[in-house]
């Protein structure tokens, strides 16, 4: 159904070096010149969004393309969908290709649900009688019949990316291409997508899907690839692919964070350091479930001003990135009342950790009074061991669940 060939996507990247003129006449006076002569601010820079890729997809694939942030996922999908054009190589497609890239994909915003649902199968070459046929299921499914004569301008961003998959779903493409677009819409409907695509993909149609859930490609997809910086890394089996791409993440995960520049927050108090402590507070490099463990945050604290009400939380996710558990101060009642040293330290104590062997990513957020200070994503990797959490030398069988219970059984027999 596809075959890319050496692909390749290459941008130019400008840079404007930043002037050092803080009168209005240099300001006017330097622009005037760039009118008559390139200005000598400017550099140009070559920034490969995909290196050389080549792969096939057989009818019927369903594969998922995994990788961090700017790996070049969305680029390769806009290249696919002949929305941009590659710089190098070949691609061949054989069949009709539906995409849904980003909210409102193919959308005219003065056309109203209704008229952009024969516009989009126009589009896909449909005949009117054919979108006939299928416009009260896309309706159903999208759950915007109130607002089917509305202009889609109007919709919020769950609306129309229920409406843009509704309609990208239920017009029998050949290849179906879902980018992460699907994270826009609620819960309920990102699991009734996927049991659509699951549908589609039953009927032998292909299907590429983007996405950061690991639950959601293993669930969906027979084949997954890997990229990172452009480059295909991995092609192959869901499973091996997955397990490579959390080891590499792992590897660059460090316990370090000062350095950490993906971060959000205003940054007057930042997490400095995340460390992994036993019962005898001494660093560990392995959490054992059921065991006295202690997550140690380190802060600092970046001006002279007192900070007040200091929330300090840690998300834990499992490796396929469902959040398994949140930890706060907010949610015990120990928020911080003031921080004013420059370096406070934070245990949070595990008196008995449920958690079963794997790895698992822990996300970090720091708020004073509401306002957010810091919010570092994936700031480190906990390993957790096999223990015997109930002390009685028994573990919890493999494919029994993801946590442990505390627990005890009181039986009674009655005569």
């Amino acid at each position: 159904m596809i075959k890319v060939e050496n692909l390749s996507k290459e941008y130019i990247i400008r840079h404007q070096t930043a002037n050092s003129y803080t009168a209005l006449r240099d300001v006017l006076t330097d622009k005037a010149k760039g009118l008559f002569k390139p200005s000598s601010q400017e550099t140009k820079e070559k920034f490969l969004a995909l290196n050389d890729i080549s792969f096939d997809v057989q009818q019927g694939d369903r594969v998922g393309i995994i990788g961090r942030n700017g790996a070049g996922k969305s680029t390769l999908l806009k290249v696919l969908s002949r929305i941009v054009s590659p710089t190098k190589g070949r691609i061949t497609i054989d069949g009709r290709v539906a995409s849904l890239l980003e909210v409102g994909t193919g959308f005219h915003p003065e056309l109203s649900g209704r008229e952009n649902i024969f516009l989009n199968g126009a589009i896909l070459g449909m005949s009117r009688q054919e979108i006939k046929s299928k416009f009260d299921e896309i309706v159903e499914f999208s759950e915007v019949e109130k607002f089917l004569d509305t202009p889609v301008k109007r919709y919020s961003s769950g609306m129309y990316v229920r409406l843009a998959f509704s309609v990208a779903a239920h017009l029998d493409p050949e290849i179906l291409i879902v980018d992460e677009v699907l994270a826009v819409g609620d819960a309920q409907f990102q699991k009734k997508c996927l049991g659509k695509m699951q549908d589609v993909s039953r009927s032998g149609r292909t299907i590429l899907f983007v996405s950061h859930n690991m639950a959601a490609i293993q669930s969906l997809c027979n084949r997954a690839l890997y990229m990172h910086h452009g480059t295909l890394i991995t092609d192959g089996e869901v499973e091996p692919v997955i397990r490579e791409y959390l080891k590499f993440g792992a590897q660059n995960a460090g316990i370090n964070l000062d350095e950490r520049k993906d971060r959000s927050g205003n940054g007057a108090l930042r997490f400095e350091r995340i460390d992994f402590l036993d019962d005898k507070n001494e660093s560990v490099g392995t959490f054992h479930s059921g065991s006295s463990n202690t997550i140690r945050l380190t802060l600092n604290k970046k001006n002279n001003q007192s900070l007040s009400q200091v929330v300090a939380s840690v998300a834990i996710d499992d490796a396929y990135g469902q959040r398994i558990t949140h930890i706060s101060n907010e949610a015990t009642q120990q928020v911080i009342d003031s921080i004013h040293s420059d370096k406070t330290i934070v245990d949070i104590v595990l008196p008995k950790l449920p958690l079963k062997d794997g790895q698992y990513s822990l996300t970090l957020f720091a708020s004073s009074n509401g306002e957010i200070m810091d919010w570092v994503q994936n700031a480190a990797v906990l390993d957790v061991e096999s223990g015997d959490f109930y002390g009685t030398g028994k573990l919890l069988p493999d494919g029994q669940g993801n946590f442990y219970m505390d627990y005890k059984y009181n039986v009674t027999q009655l005569s």
